[in-house]
This record gives structure tokens, C-alpha cells and sequence, in this order.
């Protein structure tokens, strides 16, 4: 056996990868020496041979993974094979971690820097919900994979250690909310540049993700549900929470869309056109004045205690970024809400609590930074007047209109019979726009979501060859379907309640053609469920939360009840059905759930 079958040994490395096996490299190495001694038309047939070994191994790659049982190793897999990384920042030699920390710390400096207040008054320590070690340890064993901050303790650690850690933390961060102290550790934050860009060249090309203590983010998320996110539901009369649609319970993408959309058509009803001004502030995260937030959070009904407990966590806060191999050295900042805190988003929320519109009949709609301010043509001539309050607001919260990256677009209704005339640019520096993309949905001047519906169909369709190249992978049939759903399936129902109604019929009929095909090459095996149906089953849910929650933020937009004083057969809802004052308004999200299953006898009666 040693003379005619000798053995051999091979050296594989970390770096190889997964599908050069030991019987690859030993034949990698004999094509090499054939090559070298000339012998050409053997060593091709070699390399045939290692082109079959090596699509043998991949074809059976993802039946290796428990894909079922575990996703985590699945999506793993999934990113190798489609070439999708899991975040962070492209490398580039020409950017360092000082260059990129002495960027962040300029924009997050207030030249007006000013101590922000704390309240003397502080004698409601009853009202402080105490952090029981039960409540700490639901918290800890719950506890999802997450970035660890400069402290070094992992939430893994944390998660395993509940049953010993429930009672010292508790009594910890206890001690922390009723003395208002936040300790300095919990204070710094490591900033990891996340390219915002494919090709980043310079530091402005990189978002800057804080990475703080898990402590300090467990601490940070009892204050927001506790003691926030309650006192939004009973704002100051200077404060209003309704036009904000982002980190709030109810709050979503879906739900800013539908109150802009109503916003629009119910104002086209009594004017012959709507502009819409969409306003874009630089670094508005990263930029936001402590003394005027926390002047804001004064107003509100928490206790003094968490008052001074949020104005600890915002002074004195520093930060170092890590960047390759490269780490800088700390700068302390003097603005920002700490973007990747806890605290942070709904901060911003209270930042823009006190931006409204000045002229009655004007409608402001936001969703964090992105504001959309919505002036019928009755209130053109005070467009002027709605920017200078705008640019007010965002001096004295140290922040920065931009009017370059801000847009201007003129709503008017579809099919209209009579000519409109269109007025002049508004607002200088603005660029006027036929199309404007809303958190995300394309849609035209004239409601049209075609461009929308073109560029849903693109992306999926490239999602296709990912797909196709995970079956060729060896990836089962049900985790195919699953993954299916996840990525193609969800990005096509995105905020479909929304812009579903503006659908035309070629565009319905684009959409379900593509689900169909997707049909045929078993991504999903349920034959009989058409987009439509997808959508009617998300527009449900949807009105069934809004209608059973008083305190959703899309319920003051529904009609009255309506009173009955004699016993009629169950009805779908019990809000007045509103007239049907023109079809644009019909294609509402609101307005098509309330005549849903509606006859004409429910109508009269």
C-alpha cells in the first residue's frame, strides 16, 4: 500500500477557504508542478477536475448549517454567499481613527455651550418606581446580542450572570436614578464609523454609531418606559408629540406616510394645489444644544429626579472612535443626544416638540429629522414666514437648516379637469421636484407610486439571483421560503397601507406577476395568497391597532362615533362613514378601511 498508494500530508490555513479541502490543495499543488515542468494539457485536466470538487462542495454548503435551529448561522452563511456585510466601515488608509474623532467632536461642540439647569425641588422620591430584583433579572435573562461598550462587560455575561447580578444591579442602578447621578464609565462612548456611502473618502462620508455600557443602556431604556414615554401622553400645552412619528410606542414609518398622505388630499378637497416643503437639517443628531432639550424635558411630568438624572447623562459626555486597528484618543463633547443610546432617540423626540407651524390651516409632519411641512394654496403667501420660524427654531436648538438638500414639491388633484396654475419657486435655495422619495416610497406630484413600484420590482429581482445562488448552495427548501419572506416579501409590503390605495392597475398587476413567478420558483409555496390579499391582511392589522389604542398616534384622524339608538345587526366598525368627496381621497388609508366591508345599506342606515 505504501508503494503504489503513499500518503500524503497537506497544510491547511485559517486563510483558505472553506472549500479548498485537503484533497483540493494536494491537487492545486500538482497542477502547479505540472505547469511548472511544461506539461500544459495535463494540468488543465487537472484543473477541471478541481473546478468539479470544488462545486460539489459548494452545492452542499448550506445543507451543513442547521439553518432551522439556528438562524443566526444561517444569515451568517447567507451574507458570505450574497457578499453582504454586517455593518461597519470600509477601510480606508487615507482616514484615521484621530481625524474621524476630531470630526465627530466638532460638530457635537456648542460654541454657546451653556450648563443646563437642575431642579432643587427634588422631594417626589415616591414617585420613582423602584427597580425590584425580579424586574432586573426579566431584564437580564432577556437580553439580545449586543455591542459592548468600554466597560467590557458583555451582554452574555450579563445574560448568564442574571440569577447572581439580578440583586447588586438593581440596587445599583437604584441608587443611580435617586441620587441622579450617571457614573463617568457610562458616560464615554465608543464610536464605530458606519459608511454612509459605497466608496467613503473623507470623514463626513461616515455615520457615527455610539456604543455605550449594556448597563448603562439597561438604565437608560427603564427611564424611556417608565417615566418618557408616559409623561408624552399628557404633553404641556407648549409641547405637542401627535405630528412626530418616530420613537414613539405607536410610531412608525407607515403611520407618518398615512397622516401625510391624509394630510394632503383632505387640504386638496377646498385647494386647487398643496406645497409641501421638505426640510433637511445638517447633523441634526449630532448637533442638538443640551440647556435647550433639557429645557424642554423641565416642562414635562417626570419626576426631578429623572429631570436631573437625563441632565447628568448629557454633561460631561465623551467619546473615542475605533476605526481598523486604530483607536483615538477621547474628546469630550458639548451637543449631541448620543446617537445608539437609549436616551437618545426619544430626546429627539422632545427636541422637536416645540416646532409647529405659525398660520392656521398649515400642517407639520415629522418622523425624527425628517420634517415635512404642508401648506395649502390659501396660505401660499406664508411660506416665507413658516421657514424664518423654522430656521428660529433651529438656531436656538444649534442646528442648521439645509437649504440645498431641502425640496419643494407641488401636490395636485390626478385627472383634474380644470388647469391649474402652478405658482413660482417658493422658497429660494429650494429645489422644485416632480417626484419626492417619503421615508423611502417614490411618489410623483400627481399621487402616482409607479417609480415606486419600478424600483421595488428592481431590488427584488436582484434579490432573486441571491436566492437562487443559496439554492444552488444547497440551502432546504424551507429555510429558502423563510428567507424569502424575510427579505423579498417584506421589502415589497413596506408601509403598503400607505401607498397601496395610489396603486393603478398596471401596477397591481406588475406586482402580483412577480409574485406569481416567484410562485413558480418555489420561493413560497402558497399558491392561493395574491399581493393583494398580503396587503388587505396588513391593512388590518393595522386599522384593528389603531382603532383599538385611543393612543395610537393615527386615532385622532378617524371620523366620530357614531351614536345608535336601536339594535342593527353587527357592523364592521362604529365611526361615521365620511363622504366621498373625491376619488384621491377615497384612496386613503383610513378611508378605505372605514368603507371596507361596508354595503350601501350600512351607508344609509
Amino acid at each position: 500500500m505504501d508503494e503504489y498508494y503513499p500518503e500524503r500530508s497537506v497544510t491547511i490555513t485559517s486563510g483558505d477557504p472553506a472549500y479548498v479541502t485537503p484533497a483540493v490543495k494536494h491537487m492545486l499543488r500538482q497542477k502547479n508542478k505540472l505547469m511548472r515542468s511544461g506539461r500544459v494539457e495535463k494540468a488543465a485536466a487537472l484543473a477541471v477536475k478541481i473546478g468539479v470538487s470544488i462545486k460539489s462542495f459548494n452545492s452542499a454548503e448550506m445543507s451543513r448549517v442547521e439553518v432551522m435551529s439556528s438562524a443566526a448561522n444561517m444569515w451568517n452563511k447567507v451574507r458570505q454567499l450574497t457578499g453582504r456585510s454586517k455593518g461597519g466601515a470600509r477601510h480606508n488608509p487615507d482616514v484615521s481613527a484621530d481625524m474621524l474623532n476630531n470630526h465627530y467632536a466638532r460638530i457635537s461642540t456648542d460654541v454657546s455651550y451653556v450648563t443646563p439647569s437642575v431642579k432643587y425641588t427634588v422631594n417626589n422620591l415616591g414617585a420613582l418606581t423602584p427597580i425590584t430584583e425580579w424586574k432586573m433579572f426579566e431584564i437580564l435573562d432577556s437580553l439580545r446580542p449586543t455591542a459592548t461598550g468600554l466597560d467590557n462587560i458583555p451582554a452574555w455575561f450579563l445574560r448568564i450572570g442574571a440569577p447572581f447580578l439580578a440583586a447588586p444591579l438593581a440596587d445599583i442602578l437604584s441608587l443611580s436614578l435617586s441620587t441622579s447621578l450617571v457614573p463617568r464609565q457610562w458616560k464615554t462612548a465608543s464610536i464605530l464609523p458606519v459608511a454612509k456611502v459605497p466608496n467613503p473618502t473623507n470623514p463626513s462620508d461616515y455615520r457615527p454609531i455610539s456604543i455605550t455600557s449594556v448597563i448603562s443602556r439597561i438604565l437608560e431604556r427603564i427611564v424611556v418606559k417608565n417615566y418618557i414615554y408616559p409623561s408624552l401622553q399628557h404633553p404641556p400645552l407648549c409641547l405637542a408629540f401627535g405630528d412626530q412619528f418616530a420613537f414613539q410606542p405607536t410610531g412608525s414609518t407607515t403611520a407618518a406616510l398615512i397622516h401625510l398622505i391624509h394630510s394632503i388630499t383632505t387640504l386638496l378637497d377646498t385647494n386647487p394645489f398643496v406645497v409641501v416643503l421638505a426640510l433637511d437639517f445638517s447633523k441634526a443628531f449630532d448637533s442638538v444644544r443640551h440647556s435647550a432639550v433639557l429645557e424642554k424635558y423641565a416642562y414635562m411630568s417626570i419626576p426631578d429626579n429623572i429631570y436631573n438624572w437625563i441632565a447628568s447623562f448629557f454633561r460631561d459626555h465623551s467619546h473615542i472612535t475605533k476605526y481598523g486597528n486604530e483607536v483615538s484618543e477621547s474628546r469630550t463633547i458639548s451637543a449631541s443626544i448620543i446617537q445608539g443610546s437609549g436616551i437618545g432617540p426619544p430626546s429627539y423626540v422632545v427636541t422637536a416638540s416645540d416646532l409647529h407651524s405659525v398660520v392656521s390651516g398649515n400642517v407639520m409632519s415629522k418622523y425624527a429629522d425628517d420634517t415635512y411641512l404642508i401648506i395649502p394654496a390659501d396660505n401660499l403667501q406664508s411660506c416665507q414666514e413658516e421657514i424664518a420660524n423654522v430656521e428660529s427654531w433651529a438656531n436656538h436648538n444649534n442646528l442648521k437648516l439645509n437649504h440645498a438638500k431641502s425640496a419643494e414639491i407641488i401636490f395636485v388633484r390626478p385627472r383634474s379637469k380644470r388647469a391649474v396654475q402652478i405658482p413660482p419657486r417658493t422658497i429660494s435655495g429650494f429645489v422644485r421636484v416632480e417626484l419626492i422619495k417619503v421615508l423611502g416610497v417614490t411618489i410623483s406630484r400627481k399621487f402616482s407610486v409607479s417609480k415606486h413600484v419600478d424600483e421595488l420590482l428592481t431590488s427584488c429581482a436582484q434579490s432573486l439571483f441571491a436566492l437562487r445562488t443559496l439554492r444552488q448552495h444547497g440551502l432546504p427548501t424551507e429555510a429558502l421560503q423563510a428567507v424569502f419572506q424575510a427579505i423579498v416579501v417584506n421589502k415589497l409590503t413596506y408601509a403598503s397601507p400607505a401607498w397601496w390605495g395610489l396603486t393603478s392597475a398596471d401596477d397591481r398587476m406588475r406586482l402580483e406577476a412577480f409574485l406569481r413567478r416567484c410562485h413558480r420558483l418555489g420561493y413560497c409555496d402558497d399558491t392561493s395568497r395574491t399581493f393583494n390579499s398580503i396587503c388587505a391582511d396588513a391593512d388590518e392589522r393595522l386599522f384593528n391597532c389603531i382603532t383599538s389604542n385611543r393612543r395610537h398616534l393615527l386615532h385622532p384622524l378617524l371620523p366620530p362615533q357614531q351614536e345608535q339608538h336601536y339594535l342593527l345587526r353587527k357592523r364592521s366598525h362604529g365611526y361615521k362613514l365620511p363622504e366621498h368627496s373625491s376619488s384621491l381621497n377615497d384612496s386613503n388609508f383610513l378611508t378605505r378601511m372605514l368603507y371596507k366591508n361596508i354595503n350601501r345599506f350600512d351607508h344609509i342606515c
